[in-house]
């Protein structure tokens, strides 16, 4: 009879717990990237991948729909923008946007060339807080990839420091 009883009692708060989880619901975000104006010929970035990672502590960083591209930061520039990824994630509160950045990364200075050193982009990625509610309609947020602050010459020369901005 107690085996029974306790049997009884899990059956009974298994139910109630899965009856009051609440139905993911999956909202529309859109990441884009404009740049302010810089002095250089060009600032070429190599974007392999954009991930984001939502509210909750335990989730992982979840892979949105982008392409692998290089861009010209200086084509986005005087309210220029770029739609770099588009796709659905759980609704919540989006933490963070992480860069995954390929090696093809150079600026490009009096029509001379320089690859740009990125520390640890290519393999942690930049990261950008962001933390905003996403709502059910489509939720989007534009980055301002500030190349001006972000390239940096040294004596080695040139590193990406980026400076990335939600604006």
């Amino acid at each position: 009879m107690k085996t029974q009883w306790k049997l009884l009692c899990v059956v009974f708060f298994s139910v109630i717990i899965i009856s009051c989880k609440k139905d993911q619901k999956n909202v529309p975000i859109q990441i884009q990237l404009t740049d302010n104006p810089v002095p250089y010929d060009s600032v070429m970035i190599h974007i392999k991948d954009v991930k984001v990672k939502l509210n909750k502590e335990d989730a992982g960083w979840i892979d949105i729909d982008s392409k692998d591209t290089t861009v010209n930061l200086l084509d986005f520039q005087n309210g220029i923008h770029m739609i770099i990824a588009q796709d659905e994630v759980p609704q919540g509160i989006l933490k963070e946007v992480r860069f995954i950045l390929g090696d093809g990364n150079y600026v490009v200075v009096n029509g001379r060339r320089y690859n740009l050193q990125t520390p640890s982009a290519e393999e942690a990625g930049l990261k950008i807080k962001i933390d905003k509610h996403l709502d059910e309609s489509l939720n989007t947020f534009m980055l301002d990839f500030d190349a001006a602050l972000s390239v940096k010459e040294e004596s080695t020369g040139y590193k990406l420091m980026p400076v990335i901005k939600l604006k």
